[in-house]
């Protein structure tokens, strides 16, 4: 990867937002919701009169999320860990196209333009994974409270997150057991979680209320807002006297894949945040076309497994076809008046079909990779169950 090439990527890919930019309507167009980072943004000029400056920030933002999908792809982590290495690790992705997939991806540059705070947390996480992977578990811990701070759900990367920064110490910076070096990044996490709710209390007038108006929103669903989620049409369904109960399946179900894959996937723990980054864009409760960017952004990592994958078009066909048809549906329902809550709602199934089969079929390669090394008489075989 050359100086000039990367230097070529990144300059496009802002020259390309700011443009988009400049379009008249477009960035209010794909804006959804306030902002939580309220004090940052009242730092900068006003929106209205010099927009310029909002959108040099959110610029710089995915220019240091690629940033650090180029450590991650140089890193070769997602082929050669500590304690596994594929046989087919020799393939590793190019750092600068990872980074070009990612910039230049239709649903990153929508995010960027549509100036959401997602964009924020994915650079937060992309930031904790490449400093977890360079032996910086401080500055990866720092990072996901961070993205925790904005959206709660990155929390539950913090099993895999230590699993990983403990992997990647150097064996002379090794003192402490896993049990030692998890309590002391949980306890990094909690202090600097404590430390951004505190400041958060003191800018909102020493008052807790903001509690319930971000985090609290999102734990009891009281927002029906329509997404591309799954949550918002199966609770406008509900009867409210079942609504706790379905409630708590429904966190259970998102909470339940951490500790599963964490132990399953030990030997690549890289692999497990990159898996669970998936499942939560198909399972939390606001998702967003920012959550998407960020697996697939992800996804190039593991090109040495593609081979493996026996799904890849039906599933890119599957997110091609919702990408282009959900804002029609929307539309028809919303402002035409043509249709209901249903049209909208079958196309985000569709949607969630597509992430679904990639989620699972790079899981399975995985395994069969790994498996693989442990039965390497069965490279090549098919493996049917019985």
């Amino acid at each position: 990867m050359t100086l000039r090439g990367k230097a070529g990527i990144y300059a496009g890919a802002a020259l390309l937002r700011l443009a988009l930019f400049a379009i008249p309507g477009l960035p209010d167009l794909l804006t959804g919701r306030a902002p939580l980072l309220l004090p940052l943004f009242s730092l900068l000029p006003d929106a209205q009169t010099w927009p310029i400056f909002t959108a040099l920030l959110f610029i710089l933002v995915d220019l240091l999320s690629a940033d650090a999908l180029v450590k991650l792809a140089n890193s070769g982590e997602a082929g050669n860990s500590k304690l596994f290495a594929s046989p087919r690790r020799a393939k590793k992705a190019c750092g600068l196209v990872v980074a070009a997939c990612f910039l230049f991806n239709p649903l990153t540059i929508a995010s960027c333009v549509g100036r959401t705070t997602s964009v924020f947390t994915n650079c937060a996480i992309l930031y904790a994974t490449a400093k977890a992977i360079h032996g910086s578990p401080f500055n990866a811990m720092v990072a996901l409270s961070f993205a925790s701070y904005l959206s709660m759900y990155p929390l539950l990367l913090l099993p895999p997150l230590i699993l990983l920064a403990f992997d990647r110490q150097p064996e002379k910076r090794r003192t402490d057991s896993c049990i030692k070096f998890a309590a002391k990044n949980v306890l990094v996490v909690a202090g600097v979680m404590a430390t951004l709710q505190g400041m958060s209390f003191a800018l909102t007038g020493n008052s807790w209320e903001f509690l319930d108006r971000t985090y609290g929103i999102q734990l009891t669903l009281s927002d029906l807002t329509p997404n591309v989620g799954l949550w918002w049409y199966f609770f406008i369904e509900m009867f409210d006297s079942f609504r706790a109960f379905f409630l708590a399946v429904f966190w259970l179900h998102l909470g339940s894949y951490v500790g599963g894959l964490s132990i399953r996937l030990r030997t690549q723990p890289l692999t497990v945040i990159v898996i669970l980054l998936g499942v939560f864009s198909i399972f939390k409760p606001y998702p967003s076309i920012a959550d998407t960017s960020l697996f697939l952004a992800m996804l190039p990592l593991y090109r040495h497994v593609f081979p493996l994958m026996r799904y890849t078009f039906v599933a890119a066909a599957a997110l091609l076809y919702a990408t282009f048809l959900g804002p029609a549906f929307y539309h028809l329902w919303i402002y035409a008046g043509s249709g209901n809550a249903n049209f909208f709602y079958a196309i985000t199934l569709v949607w969630s079909l597509g992430q679904s089969l990639l989620v699972s079929d790079l899981t399975f390669a995985v395994l069969r990779d790994e498996w693989e090394v442990e039965r390497p008489e069965m490279v090549g075989k098919d493996v049917k169950q019985i």
